[in-house]
């Protein structure tokens, strides 16, 4: 008896497996091994910057008192007594009519209230010592940059979850993290199901099918961040398969596997997770490509059961799985981000379900234009090498034309967005 499945929302969908959300784990490494990973903690100043007064220029540091007189008629002169490189530390404190040449960076001596940039300086050499002289006054404070003006001891730098790209790796340098808590990845078991699939490696043989149903690049990529385990094929044999699964369990915080959730003959997931005593979160999703997209929850773990189609597996994976990684990894923005471009071709195909078009975006006379990709059929994988991006189609159309503003998911983009509200205003129809 062929098994009735009642579709629901996308959005509802996603709510459902963010319900289970993984509990977060973190790990200390160095910070040699931190690019591309998520903050576990914030990052606190552990001291002020700067942590002295210095001086932002080349110059002379005075005391802007002295300069009270200045002028073109009556220059003020001074008698420089010290001179400081970058990273020395002053040998003299400044009295009347003294000055300090000092570079870039340099602490500023005791006694000095101002600094003069060099440009606007003239030296000279008097009785074997050397002078400067200053036509103008000089307001006190002026080129000193105080203790603490850039960022104070204990200040927040950078909030947990943050991806960690060369900028935040420069301040955790400037603060002294040798080592830095990160986001520990979740370990993703992946399985493939299908007496018919052949191995990455195998040589094409008849009754097989050439496409490697496996999407295992996607899990570890930055875009979904997991530690994966790639556990083999499975025969299209219920007890070999459910004691596989079994085992694999114990080893995983996610289990992905792709193929056997429709409804054929050889289609065995469904009977897995009802032996196994898992959740069935929902086993039929109103779009296109990959309806039957099945998510089952077996106590503090989830368990993805993606079509064996190469795109509907795709966006099965990027619509459902990727959160869910994402919000393990302290990342507060792990929905696939939104945005707006403009259809540059037309399309035809009426679909009562809300439809994920793989697609690609150019910036074209000042708007965003989304092209498609490929064909657009769940089985072709050869769209996927092009596709940047998701273009969605509100079901309840018989198609849409060239022009039509549409909703695109950026694939690609690191950055996210918080919420997963694409469908709710955008929606027509059943999907």
């Amino acid at each position: 008896m062929v098994e009735f499945r009642k579709p629901i929302f996308v959005e509802t969908a996603v709510s459902k497996v963010m319900q289970h959300a993984l509990q977060k784990q973190s790990e200390l490494v160095s910070i040699q091994e931190c690019d591309d990973r998520r903050l576990a903690d914030p990052i606190i100043a552990t001291n002020p910057v700067p942590s002295f007064d210095k001086s932002p220029y080349d110059g002379f540091a005075i005391r802007a008192e002295d300069t009270e007189n200045a002028s073109r008629e009556n220059p003020a002169a001074f008698e420089v007594v010290d001179h400081i490189g970058a990273g020395e530390l002053p040998k003299k404190a400044l009295h009347k009519n003294e000055a300090t040449r000092i570079m870039t960076g340099a602490q500023i001596p005791d006694g000095a209230t101002c600094v003069v940039m060099f440009e606007v300086c003239q030296t000279y050499e008097k009785d074997g010592r050397c002078y400067m002289q200053l036509k103008r006054k000089i307001p006190a404070g002026e080129n000193i940059m105080k203790a603490g003006s850039e960022v104070k001891e204990g200040q927040l730098l950078v909030k947990e979850g943050t991806r960690i790209n060369p900028g935040v790796k420069a301040v955790l340098a400037t603060f002294g993290y040798d080592k830095v808590r990160v986001a520990k990845k979740p370990i993703v078991g992946i399985i493939s199901t299908g007496t018919e699939l052949l191995e990455v490696h195998a040589s094409i043989a008849a009754g097989k099918d050439s496409k490697f149903k496996c999407i295992y690049d996607r899990s570890a990529s930055p875009q979904g961040r997991g530690e994966y385990r790639y556990y083999g094929q499975l025969p299209d044999q219920l007890e070999p398969s459910f004691h596989k699964i079994k085992t694999v369990l114990d080893e995983v915080d996610i289990l992905i596997t792709t193929g056997g959730v429709s409804v054929g003959d050889y289609d065995l997931m469904p009977l897995i997770y009802e032996k196994l005593g898992a959740e069935v979160l929902f086993n039929k999703v109103a779009m296109r490509p990959g309806s039957v997209t099945t998510v089952a929850a077996l106590g503090n773990q989830l368990l993805f059961g993606l079509s064996g189609n190469p795109s509907a597996c795709y966006v099965g994976f990027e619509l459902f799985t990727r959160p869910i990684l994402q919000a393990a990894l302290y990342n507060n923005k792990p929905y696939l981000k939104r945005t707006k471009a403009v259809m540059a071709d037309n399309f035809s195909k009426a679909n009562p379900f809300t439809r994920f078009v793989r697609s690609y975006i150019t910036y074209d006379e000042g708007r965003l234009s989304v092209h498609t990709a490929g064909i657009d059929k769940s089985n072709v994988v050869t769209s996927l090498a092009h596709a940047t991006c998701l273009m969605v189609l509100p079901g309840g159309s018989k198609g849409y034309e060239a022009g039509s503003v549409v909703d695109v998911l950026l694939l690609e983009d690191l950055e996210g967005q918080a919420s997963f509200d694409a469908f709710k205003k955008a929606r027509k129809g059943k999907g």
